[in-house]
Protein backbone atom coordinates (compact mmCIF):
# COMPACT_ATOMS: atom_id res chain seq x y z
CA UNK A 1 0.00 0.00 0.00
CA UNK A 2 1.22 3.53 -0.58
CA UNK A 3 2.24 6.04 1.85
CA UNK A 4 -1.04 8.01 0.23
CA UNK A 5 -3.24 5.88 -0.05
CA UNK A 6 -6.53 7.15 2.21
CA UNK A 7 -7.68 4.09 4.30
CA UNK A 8 -11.06 3.91 6.13
CA UNK A 9 -11.24 1.91 9.32
CA UNK A 10 -13.99 -0.30 9.01
CA UNK A 11 -15.60 -1.80 12.79
CA UNK A 12 -12.98 -3.18 15.27
CA UNK A 13 -9.80 -1.40 13.11
CA UNK A 14 -10.46 -3.04 10.32
CA UNK A 15 -9.03 -2.05 7.01
CA UNK A 16 -12.17 -1.04 5.09
CA UNK A 17 -12.30 -0.30 0.90
CA UNK A 18 -10.19 2.91 0.63
CA UNK A 19 -12.30 6.02 0.01
CA UNK A 20 -12.28 7.55 -3.77
CA UNK A 21 -10.31 10.74 -4.17
CA UNK A 22 -11.51 13.46 -6.39
CA UNK A 23 -8.97 15.08 -8.11
CA UNK A 24 -10.83 16.93 -10.80
CA UNK A 25 -11.83 20.76 -9.51
CA UNK A 26 -14.98 21.81 -10.99
CA UNK A 27 -16.73 25.23 -10.87
CA UNK A 28 -19.80 25.47 -9.09
CA UNK A 29 -20.29 28.70 -7.90
CA UNK A 30 -24.33 29.65 -9.02
CA UNK A 31 -22.56 32.24 -11.03
CA UNK A 32 -20.93 29.67 -13.19
CA UNK A 33 -23.68 27.41 -13.09
CA UNK A 34 -26.15 30.27 -14.35
CA UNK A 35 -23.39 30.71 -17.10
CA UNK A 36 -23.12 27.44 -18.04
CA UNK A 37 -26.22 27.15 -18.85
CA UNK A 38 -27.34 30.07 -20.68
CA UNK A 39 -26.32 30.87 -24.88
CA UNK A 40 -26.95 27.36 -26.14
CA UNK A 41 -29.36 27.11 -29.40
CA UNK A 42 -32.40 25.78 -29.38
CA UNK A 43 -32.80 21.92 -29.40
CA UNK A 44 -33.65 20.66 -32.93
CA UNK A 45 -37.36 20.06 -32.62
CA UNK A 46 -39.48 16.76 -34.36
CA UNK A 47 -38.71 13.11 -33.16
CA UNK A 48 -36.76 10.67 -34.89
CA UNK A 49 -38.29 7.98 -37.71
CA UNK A 50 -38.85 5.04 -35.89
CA UNK A 51 -35.59 2.68 -36.49
CA UNK A 52 -35.81 0.33 -39.33
CA UNK A 53 -35.20 -2.91 -36.37
CA UNK A 54 -38.07 -1.47 -34.60
CA UNK A 55 -41.11 -3.80 -35.52
CA UNK A 56 -38.86 -7.31 -36.02
CA UNK A 57 -38.03 -6.27 -32.73
CA UNK A 58 -41.41 -5.88 -31.43
CA UNK A 59 -42.27 -9.54 -33.20
CA UNK A 60 -39.60 -11.14 -31.22
CA UNK A 61 -40.88 -9.52 -27.79
CA UNK A 62 -44.40 -11.21 -28.59
CA UNK A 63 -42.28 -14.46 -28.78
CA UNK A 64 -40.59 -14.34 -26.02
CA UNK A 65 -43.80 -13.11 -23.79
CA UNK A 66 -45.87 -16.11 -25.46
CA UNK A 67 -42.88 -18.68 -24.41
CA UNK A 68 -42.76 -17.66 -20.98
CA UNK A 69 -46.43 -15.98 -20.23
CA UNK A 70 -47.44 -14.24 -16.82
CA UNK A 71 -44.34 -13.40 -15.53
CA UNK A 72 -42.13 -10.18 -15.87
CA UNK A 73 -38.76 -10.52 -17.70
CA UNK A 74 -35.98 -7.74 -16.99
CA UNK A 75 -33.18 -7.15 -19.68
CA UNK A 76 -30.68 -5.63 -18.82
CA UNK A 77 -28.53 -3.72 -21.11
CA UNK A 78 -25.43 -4.11 -19.05
CA UNK A 79 -22.98 -1.72 -17.45
CA UNK A 80 -19.54 -0.14 -18.37
CA UNK A 81 -17.03 -2.40 -17.92
CA UNK A 82 -13.48 -1.19 -16.36
CA UNK A 83 -10.17 -1.52 -18.66
CA UNK A 84 -8.30 -0.18 -15.75
CA UNK A 85 -8.92 2.47 -12.83
CA UNK A 86 -11.24 4.99 -13.73
CA UNK A 87 -10.84 4.23 -17.76
CA UNK A 88 -13.63 2.12 -18.97
CA UNK A 89 -14.16 -0.36 -22.00
CA UNK A 90 -16.13 0.69 -24.91
CA UNK A 91 -19.89 -0.18 -24.09
CA UNK A 92 -21.79 -2.75 -25.88
CA UNK A 93 -25.27 -3.52 -24.75
CA UNK A 94 -26.20 -6.98 -24.03
CA UNK A 95 -26.67 -9.30 -26.96
CA UNK A 96 -30.58 -10.15 -25.62
CA UNK A 97 -30.83 -6.47 -24.74
CA UNK A 98 -30.40 -5.08 -28.21
CA UNK A 99 -32.36 -8.04 -30.12
CA UNK A 100 -35.47 -6.98 -28.19
CA UNK A 101 -35.03 -3.27 -28.54
CA UNK A 102 -33.39 -3.00 -31.64
CA UNK A 103 -30.63 -0.78 -30.03
CA UNK A 104 -27.28 -1.18 -31.30
CA UNK A 105 -24.12 0.65 -31.09
CA UNK A 106 -23.29 1.46 -27.69
CA UNK A 107 -27.01 2.03 -26.40
CA UNK A 108 -28.32 2.35 -23.88
CA UNK A 109 -25.62 1.67 -20.51
CA UNK A 110 -27.26 0.99 -17.52
CA UNK A 111 -30.45 0.68 -19.25
CA UNK A 112 -33.04 -2.33 -19.03
CA UNK A 113 -36.14 -3.72 -20.89
CA UNK A 114 -38.93 -4.99 -18.58
CA UNK A 115 -41.48 -6.82 -20.30
CA UNK A 116 -44.61 -6.77 -17.73
CA UNK A 117 -47.79 -9.14 -17.73
CA UNK A 118 -50.85 -7.06 -18.68
CA UNK A 119 -54.33 -7.02 -19.60
CA UNK A 120 -53.32 -7.16 -23.40
CA UNK A 121 -50.39 -10.11 -22.96
CA UNK A 122 -47.80 -7.66 -21.78
CA UNK A 123 -46.47 -4.11 -21.43
CA UNK A 124 -43.01 -3.30 -22.88
CA UNK A 125 -41.15 -0.86 -21.01
CA UNK A 126 -37.84 0.48 -21.65
CA UNK A 127 -36.28 2.36 -18.79
CA UNK A 128 -32.96 4.76 -19.39
CA UNK A 129 -31.37 7.13 -18.09
CA UNK A 130 -32.97 10.65 -19.50
CA UNK A 131 -31.20 13.69 -21.19
CA UNK A 132 -29.70 15.87 -18.44
CA UNK A 133 -30.72 19.60 -19.39
CA UNK A 134 -28.62 22.01 -19.47
CA UNK A 135 -29.38 23.77 -16.12
CA UNK A 136 -28.55 20.96 -14.43
CA UNK A 137 -25.21 19.95 -12.97
CA UNK A 138 -25.15 17.06 -14.53
CA UNK A 139 -25.42 18.70 -17.79
CA UNK A 140 -21.46 19.89 -17.31
CA UNK A 141 -20.02 17.66 -14.49
CA UNK A 142 -21.30 14.16 -14.63
CA UNK A 143 -18.66 12.40 -16.97
CA UNK A 144 -20.96 9.27 -17.53
CA UNK A 145 -23.95 10.77 -19.02
CA UNK A 146 -23.24 14.40 -18.99
CA UNK A 147 -23.54 16.53 -22.55
CA UNK A 148 -20.54 18.14 -22.20
CA UNK A 149 -18.45 14.55 -21.46
CA UNK A 150 -20.59 11.96 -23.88
CA UNK A 151 -21.91 14.36 -26.20
CA UNK A 152 -26.25 14.76 -26.24
CA UNK A 153 -28.59 11.98 -25.08
CA UNK A 154 -31.86 11.49 -26.38
CA UNK A 155 -34.74 12.21 -24.12
CA UNK A 156 -37.28 9.76 -22.81
CA UNK A 157 -39.95 10.87 -26.19
CA UNK A 158 -36.85 10.59 -28.43
CA UNK A 159 -36.27 7.08 -27.82
CA UNK A 160 -40.23 6.32 -27.92
CA UNK A 161 -40.49 7.33 -30.73
CA UNK A 162 -37.12 5.15 -32.46
CA UNK A 163 -37.72 2.25 -31.08
CA UNK A 164 -41.77 2.23 -30.36
CA UNK A 165 -41.38 1.17 -26.26
CA UNK A 166 -42.66 3.62 -23.92
CA UNK A 167 -39.71 4.73 -21.83
CA UNK A 168 -39.62 5.72 -18.01
CA UNK A 169 -36.10 7.68 -15.89
CA UNK A 170 -34.04 4.71 -15.13
CA UNK A 171 -34.49 6.09 -11.41
CA UNK A 172 -37.84 4.12 -11.44
CA UNK A 173 -36.24 0.74 -12.70
CA UNK A 174 -34.97 -0.95 -9.24
CA UNK A 175 -38.28 -0.36 -7.91
CA UNK A 176 -40.32 -1.74 -11.33
CA UNK A 177 -38.07 -4.91 -11.23
CA UNK A 178 -38.60 -5.60 -7.20
CA UNK A 179 -42.05 -4.49 -6.99
CA UNK A 180 -44.08 -7.55 -5.45
CA UNK A 181 -41.15 -9.98 -5.86
CA UNK A 182 -43.09 -13.01 -4.26
CA UNK A 183 -46.68 -12.82 -5.72
CA UNK A 184 -45.15 -12.22 -9.63
CA UNK A 185 -43.01 -14.56 -11.12
CA UNK A 186 -39.88 -12.38 -12.03
CA UNK A 187 -36.63 -13.46 -14.17
CA UNK A 188 -33.67 -11.81 -15.20
CA UNK A 189 -30.67 -12.18 -17.75
CA UNK A 190 -28.22 -12.36 -15.22
CA UNK A 191 -24.35 -11.22 -15.18
CA UNK A 192 -25.53 -8.30 -17.22
CA UNK A 193 -25.72 -5.40 -14.32
CA UNK A 194 -24.78 -7.30 -10.74
CA UNK A 195 -26.25 -4.66 -8.78
CA UNK A 196 -29.81 -5.16 -10.57
CA UNK A 197 -29.04 -8.83 -9.88
CA UNK A 198 -28.23 -8.41 -6.37
CA UNK A 199 -31.00 -5.87 -5.77
CA UNK A 200 -33.95 -8.82 -7.35
CA UNK A 201 -31.93 -11.42 -5.12
CA UNK A 202 -32.46 -9.42 -2.15
CA UNK A 203 -36.54 -8.65 -3.01
CA UNK A 204 -36.57 -12.12 -3.40
CA UNK A 205 -35.18 -13.52 -0.15
CA UNK A 206 -37.45 -10.96 1.66
CA UNK A 207 -40.35 -12.21 0.41
CA UNK A 208 -39.83 -15.50 1.20
CA UNK A 209 -38.42 -16.98 -2.97
CA UNK A 210 -36.35 -20.17 -2.77
CA UNK A 211 -33.40 -18.31 -4.10
CA UNK A 212 -32.04 -21.44 -5.90
CA UNK A 213 -35.36 -22.24 -7.81
CA UNK A 214 -35.60 -18.11 -9.01
CA UNK A 215 -31.77 -19.22 -10.51
CA UNK A 216 -32.93 -21.82 -12.24
CA UNK A 217 -35.54 -19.80 -13.90
CA UNK A 218 -33.07 -16.89 -14.65
CA UNK A 219 -30.76 -19.71 -16.21
CA UNK A 220 -34.06 -20.43 -18.44
CA UNK A 221 -34.85 -17.05 -19.85
CA UNK A 222 -31.18 -16.91 -20.99
CA UNK A 223 -31.83 -19.74 -22.76
CA UNK A 224 -35.23 -18.92 -24.59
CA UNK A 225 -33.76 -15.72 -25.06
CA UNK A 226 -30.73 -17.72 -27.46
CA UNK A 227 -33.44 -20.10 -29.02
CA UNK A 228 -34.94 -17.08 -29.77
CA UNK A 229 -31.96 -15.97 -32.64
CA UNK A 230 -31.40 -19.39 -33.89
CA UNK A 231 -33.75 -18.55 -37.18
CA UNK A 232 -32.97 -14.96 -38.26
CA UNK A 233 -36.03 -12.47 -39.55
CA UNK A 234 -35.78 -10.65 -42.39
CA UNK A 235 -34.29 -7.65 -40.71
CA UNK A 236 -31.02 -10.25 -39.31
CA UNK A 237 -30.83 -11.51 -42.68
CA UNK A 238 -30.00 -8.45 -44.18
CA UNK A 239 -27.82 -7.09 -41.30
CA UNK A 240 -25.83 -10.33 -41.75
CA UNK A 241 -25.38 -9.58 -45.45
CA UNK A 242 -23.90 -5.95 -44.71
CA UNK A 243 -21.90 -7.36 -42.08
CA UNK A 244 -20.13 -9.72 -44.71
CA UNK A 245 -20.19 -7.68 -47.62
CA UNK A 246 -18.11 -4.87 -45.09
CA UNK A 247 -16.31 -8.06 -44.33
CA UNK A 248 -15.07 -8.35 -47.75
CA UNK A 249 -13.71 -5.46 -48.12
CA UNK A 250 -11.93 -5.55 -45.27
CA UNK A 251 -10.12 -8.37 -46.60
CA UNK A 252 -9.44 -7.16 -49.88
CA UNK A 253 -7.80 -4.37 -48.10
CA UNK A 254 -5.26 -6.60 -46.05
CA UNK A 255 -3.98 -8.06 -49.34
CA UNK A 256 -2.96 -4.47 -50.55
CA UNK A 257 -1.43 -3.80 -46.86
CA UNK A 258 0.40 -7.08 -47.32
CA UNK A 259 3.78 -5.55 -48.66
CA UNK A 260 3.75 -3.24 -45.77
CA UNK A 261 2.95 -6.11 -43.61
CA UNK A 262 6.47 -8.03 -44.65
CA UNK A 263 8.42 -5.04 -44.13
CA UNK A 264 7.28 -4.10 -40.30
CA UNK A 265 8.37 -5.70 -37.29
CA UNK A 266 5.33 -6.74 -36.44
CA UNK A 267 3.38 -7.68 -39.51
CA UNK A 268 0.60 -9.55 -38.04
CA UNK A 269 -0.40 -5.87 -36.16
CA UNK A 270 -0.64 -4.33 -39.84
CA UNK A 271 -3.22 -6.94 -41.00
CA UNK A 272 -4.98 -6.12 -38.08
CA UNK A 273 -4.91 -2.48 -38.16
CA UNK A 274 -6.08 -2.36 -41.28
CA UNK A 275 -9.00 -4.52 -41.41
CA UNK A 276 -10.06 -2.81 -38.00
CA UNK A 277 -10.14 0.37 -39.74
CA UNK A 278 -12.02 -0.88 -42.49
CA UNK A 279 -14.29 -1.91 -39.75
CA UNK A 280 -14.67 0.92 -37.65
CA UNK A 281 -15.02 3.15 -40.76
CA UNK A 282 -18.02 1.26 -42.22
CA UNK A 283 -19.48 -0.45 -38.88
CA UNK A 284 -19.41 -0.32 -35.25
CA UNK A 285 -16.32 -2.23 -35.18
CA UNK A 286 -15.06 -5.75 -35.20
CA UNK A 287 -17.23 -8.27 -34.01
CA UNK A 288 -14.47 -10.11 -32.06
CA UNK A 289 -10.41 -9.97 -31.35
CA UNK A 290 -8.99 -10.38 -35.05
CA UNK A 291 -6.99 -13.20 -35.41
CA UNK A 292 -4.29 -12.45 -38.10
CA UNK A 293 -1.74 -15.28 -37.98
CA UNK A 294 0.97 -15.67 -39.79
CA UNK A 295 3.42 -18.68 -40.72
CA UNK A 296 3.52 -21.46 -37.76
CA UNK A 297 1.35 -19.06 -35.48
CA UNK A 298 -1.79 -20.03 -37.51
CA UNK A 299 -1.23 -23.11 -35.88
CA UNK A 300 -2.45 -21.72 -32.97
CA UNK A 301 -6.40 -21.66 -32.83
CA UNK A 302 -6.80 -18.71 -31.04
CA UNK A 303 -3.79 -16.65 -32.00
CA UNK A 304 -5.05 -12.94 -31.14
CA UNK A 305 -1.57 -11.58 -29.83
CA UNK A 306 -0.72 -10.53 -33.47
CA UNK A 307 2.77 -9.55 -32.79
CA UNK A 308 4.79 -11.29 -35.13
CA UNK A 309 6.44 -10.58 -38.63
CA UNK A 310 4.98 -11.16 -41.60
CA UNK A 311 7.36 -13.38 -43.99
CA UNK A 312 7.04 -13.78 -48.36
CA UNK A 313 7.01 -17.31 -48.02
CA UNK A 314 4.39 -17.66 -44.89
CA UNK A 315 0.34 -18.49 -45.86
CA UNK A 316 -1.21 -15.55 -43.12
CA UNK A 317 -4.59 -17.05 -41.61
CA UNK A 318 -7.28 -14.22 -41.17
CA UNK A 319 -10.20 -14.82 -38.92
CA UNK A 320 -12.14 -11.56 -39.13
CA UNK A 321 -15.60 -9.97 -39.17
CA UNK A 322 -16.89 -6.83 -38.60
CA UNK A 323 -19.86 -6.40 -36.72
CA UNK A 324 -21.89 -3.51 -38.18
CA UNK A 325 -23.72 -1.02 -36.05
CA UNK A 326 -26.97 -3.15 -35.23
CA UNK A 327 -24.25 -5.58 -33.52
CA UNK A 328 -24.54 -7.90 -35.78
CA UNK A 329 -21.21 -9.85 -37.05
CA UNK A 330 -19.71 -11.46 -40.13
CA UNK A 331 -17.29 -14.34 -39.36
CA UNK A 332 -15.06 -15.16 -41.99
CA UNK A 333 -11.17 -16.61 -42.36
CA UNK A 334 -9.49 -17.10 -45.30
CA UNK A 335 -5.93 -18.60 -45.26
CA UNK A 336 -3.68 -16.31 -47.71
CA UNK A 337 -0.17 -16.76 -49.65
CA UNK A 338 1.44 -13.70 -48.48
CA UNK A 339 3.86 -13.84 -51.94
CA UNK A 340 0.21 -14.26 -53.83
CA UNK A 341 1.25 -17.87 -54.25
CA UNK A 342 0.88 -21.25 -53.27
CA UNK A 343 3.96 -23.53 -52.63
CA UNK A 344 3.47 -27.09 -53.21
CA UNK A 345 2.89 -28.15 -49.64
CA UNK A 346 0.66 -25.24 -48.79
CA UNK A 347 -1.48 -25.91 -51.65
CA UNK A 348 -1.63 -29.53 -50.56
CA UNK A 349 -3.05 -28.39 -46.84
CA UNK A 350 -5.29 -26.06 -48.43
CA UNK A 351 -6.85 -28.18 -50.97
CA UNK A 352 -7.28 -30.76 -47.96
CA UNK A 353 -9.42 -28.26 -46.36
CA UNK A 354 -11.04 -26.86 -49.46
CA UNK A 355 -12.38 -30.45 -50.45
CA UNK A 356 -13.44 -30.32 -46.15
CA UNK A 357 -15.65 -27.41 -46.88
CA UNK A 358 -17.05 -28.56 -49.88
CA UNK A 359 -18.25 -31.72 -48.46
CA UNK A 360 -20.09 -29.78 -46.07
CA UNK A 361 -21.84 -27.43 -48.07
CA UNK A 362 -22.68 -30.43 -50.12
CA UNK A 363 -24.72 -31.69 -47.00
CA UNK A 364 -26.53 -28.46 -45.94
CA UNK A 365 -30.06 -28.06 -46.73
CA UNK A 366 -33.20 -27.84 -44.70
CA UNK A 367 -33.86 -31.11 -42.47
CA UNK A 368 -30.72 -32.13 -42.03
CA UNK A 369 -29.19 -32.07 -38.67
CA UNK A 370 -26.50 -29.58 -37.57
CA UNK A 371 -24.02 -31.79 -36.55
CA UNK A 372 -24.16 -34.08 -39.93
CA UNK A 373 -22.55 -30.96 -41.45
CA UNK A 374 -19.67 -31.34 -38.90
CA UNK A 375 -19.31 -35.16 -39.92
CA UNK A 376 -19.24 -34.69 -43.79
CA UNK A 377 -16.12 -32.26 -43.30
CA UNK A 378 -14.71 -34.49 -40.68
CA UNK A 379 -14.77 -37.58 -43.14
CA UNK A 380 -12.56 -35.65 -45.82
CA UNK A 381 -10.10 -34.86 -43.28
CA UNK A 382 -10.05 -37.83 -41.95
CA UNK A 383 -9.76 -39.81 -45.44
CA UNK A 384 -6.60 -37.02 -46.58
CA UNK A 385 -4.71 -37.97 -43.46
CA UNK A 386 -5.38 -41.92 -43.47
CA UNK A 387 -3.87 -41.17 -46.53
CA UNK A 388 -1.00 -38.96 -45.77
CA UNK A 389 -0.40 -42.25 -43.40
CA UNK A 390 -0.18 -39.37 -40.20
CA UNK A 391 -3.06 -41.46 -38.67
CA UNK A 392 -2.04 -45.06 -36.73
CA UNK A 393 -5.61 -46.15 -38.23
CA UNK A 394 -8.04 -46.26 -41.51
CA UNK A 395 -10.19 -43.28 -42.34
CA UNK A 396 -13.50 -45.37 -40.93
CA UNK A 397 -11.43 -46.35 -37.62
CA UNK A 398 -10.66 -42.98 -36.75
CA UNK A 399 -14.02 -41.43 -37.60
CA UNK A 400 -15.45 -44.22 -34.66
CA UNK A 401 -16.04 -42.97 -31.44
CA UNK A 402 -12.84 -44.76 -29.64
CA UNK A 403 -10.56 -43.29 -32.69
CA UNK A 404 -10.74 -39.83 -33.18
CA UNK A 405 -7.12 -39.75 -34.48
CA UNK A 406 -7.51 -37.44 -37.08
CA UNK A 407 -8.84 -34.55 -34.66
CA UNK A 408 -5.10 -34.10 -33.61
CA UNK A 409 -4.88 -31.64 -36.67
CA UNK A 410 -8.16 -30.52 -36.57
CA UNK A 411 -9.83 -30.27 -32.75
CA UNK A 412 -12.43 -28.02 -33.28
CA UNK A 413 -15.59 -27.62 -34.75
CA UNK A 414 -16.69 -27.39 -38.09
CA UNK A 415 -19.93 -24.83 -37.67
CA UNK A 416 -21.07 -22.51 -35.05
CA UNK A 417 -24.49 -20.54 -35.44
CA UNK A 418 -23.72 -16.77 -36.49
CA UNK A 419 -25.34 -13.44 -35.39
CA UNK A 420 -25.78 -10.80 -33.38
CA UNK A 421 -23.09 -12.58 -31.04
CA UNK A 422 -19.76 -14.30 -33.12
CA UNK A 423 -21.23 -17.57 -31.52
CA UNK A 424 -24.34 -16.93 -31.90
CA UNK A 425 -27.04 -19.05 -29.56
CA UNK A 426 -24.69 -19.84 -27.13
CA UNK A 427 -27.25 -21.10 -24.01
CA UNK A 428 -29.57 -22.87 -26.40
CA UNK A 429 -30.18 -26.63 -25.41
CA UNK A 430 -28.35 -29.55 -27.53
CA UNK A 431 -31.48 -31.10 -29.31
CA UNK A 432 -32.10 -27.19 -30.30
CA UNK A 433 -28.50 -26.81 -31.53
CA UNK A 434 -26.17 -29.90 -32.81
CA UNK A 435 -28.95 -32.29 -32.61
CA UNK A 436 -31.35 -29.99 -34.38
CA UNK A 437 -32.85 -29.66 -37.97
CA UNK A 438 -31.27 -27.43 -40.10
CA UNK A 439 -34.22 -24.78 -40.78
CA UNK A 440 -34.21 -21.23 -43.24
CA UNK A 441 -33.13 -18.78 -41.89
CA UNK A 442 -30.67 -19.80 -39.35
CA UNK A 443 -27.11 -18.56 -40.29
CA UNK A 444 -24.15 -20.49 -39.64
CA UNK A 445 -20.43 -21.09 -40.38
CA UNK A 446 -18.30 -23.61 -42.08
CA UNK A 447 -15.11 -23.51 -41.13
CA UNK A 448 -13.03 -26.81 -41.42
CA UNK A 449 -8.92 -26.38 -40.87
CA UNK A 450 -5.76 -28.90 -40.37
CA UNK A 451 -2.76 -27.36 -38.38
CA UNK A 452 0.80 -28.91 -38.02
CA UNK A 453 2.33 -27.39 -35.45
CA UNK A 454 5.69 -26.22 -36.63
CA UNK A 455 6.84 -28.87 -33.04
CA UNK A 456 4.80 -31.31 -34.47
CA UNK A 457 7.07 -34.48 -35.04
CA UNK A 458 4.20 -36.67 -36.47
CA UNK A 459 3.81 -33.90 -39.15
CA UNK A 460 5.67 -34.52 -42.40
CA UNK A 461 8.41 -31.76 -41.97
CA UNK A 462 7.77 -30.14 -45.20
CA UNK A 463 4.16 -29.13 -43.17
CA UNK A 464 5.11 -28.07 -40.18
CA UNK A 465 3.98 -24.79 -39.29
CA UNK A 466 1.30 -24.70 -41.98
CA UNK A 467 -1.88 -23.83 -40.94
CA UNK A 468 -4.97 -23.60 -42.87
CA UNK A 469 -8.73 -22.50 -41.86
CA UNK A 470 -11.65 -21.45 -44.51
CA UNK A 471 -14.63 -20.23 -43.37
CA UNK A 472 -17.71 -19.15 -44.85
CA UNK A 473 -20.88 -17.60 -43.45
CA UNK A 474 -24.23 -19.67 -44.98
CA UNK A 475 -27.81 -18.95 -44.74
CA UNK A 476 -29.85 -22.14 -44.72
CA UNK A 477 -32.92 -21.22 -48.17
CA UNK A 478 -35.41 -23.18 -48.41
CA UNK A 479 -34.23 -25.75 -50.38
CA UNK A 480 -30.60 -25.71 -50.16
CA UNK A 481 -28.32 -22.95 -48.81
CA UNK A 482 -26.36 -19.71 -49.67
CA UNK A 483 -22.95 -18.79 -49.10
CA UNK A 484 -23.11 -15.14 -47.85
CA UNK A 485 -19.31 -14.75 -48.60
CA UNK A 486 -19.05 -16.29 -51.35
CA UNK A 487 -17.76 -13.15 -53.01
CA UNK A 488 -14.01 -13.59 -51.37
CA UNK A 489 -12.44 -16.34 -53.27
CA UNK A 490 -11.68 -19.73 -51.59
CA UNK A 491 -10.28 -21.86 -54.25
CA UNK A 492 -6.32 -21.79 -54.74
CA UNK A 493 -6.55 -20.28 -58.35
CA UNK A 494 -9.00 -17.90 -57.57
CA UNK A 495 -7.25 -16.73 -54.44
CA UNK A 496 -4.03 -16.12 -56.48
CA UNK A 497 -5.68 -14.45 -59.53
CA UNK A 498 -7.70 -12.12 -56.84
CA UNK A 499 -4.30 -11.35 -55.01
CA UNK A 500 -2.84 -10.55 -58.46
CA UNK A 501 -5.91 -7.91 -58.88
CA UNK A 502 -5.11 -5.99 -56.11
CA UNK A 503 -1.68 -5.44 -56.05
Amino acid sequence: MSENEPVVQGPEGESAKPQEVEHRERPSSPAFRAFIASGWAPRPAGLPARLPSAPYAAERRARLTAELPGERLVLPAGVFRVRSNDTDHRFRPHSAFAHLTGLGTDREPDAALVLEPGENGFDAVLYIQPRAERDTEQFYADPRYGELWVGVRPSLEEVAAETGLTCRPLADLRAAVTKDAGAVGVRIVRDADPALDAALDDARLAAGTDLEEALAADHELARVVSELRLVKDDFEIGEMRRAVDVTARGFADIVRALPEAVQAVRGERVVETVFESRARREGNGVGYDTIAASGPHACTLHWIRNDGPVRPDDLVLVDAGVEVDTLYTADVTRTLPVSGRFSEPQRRVYQAVLDAADAAFAVARPGVKFREVHAAAMKVIAATLAEWELIPATAEESLAKDGQFHRRWMVHGTSHHLGIDVHDCAQARKEMYLDAELRPGMVFTIEPGLYFGPHDLLAPEELRGIGVRIEDDVLVTEDGVENLSAGLPRRPDEIEAWMASLR
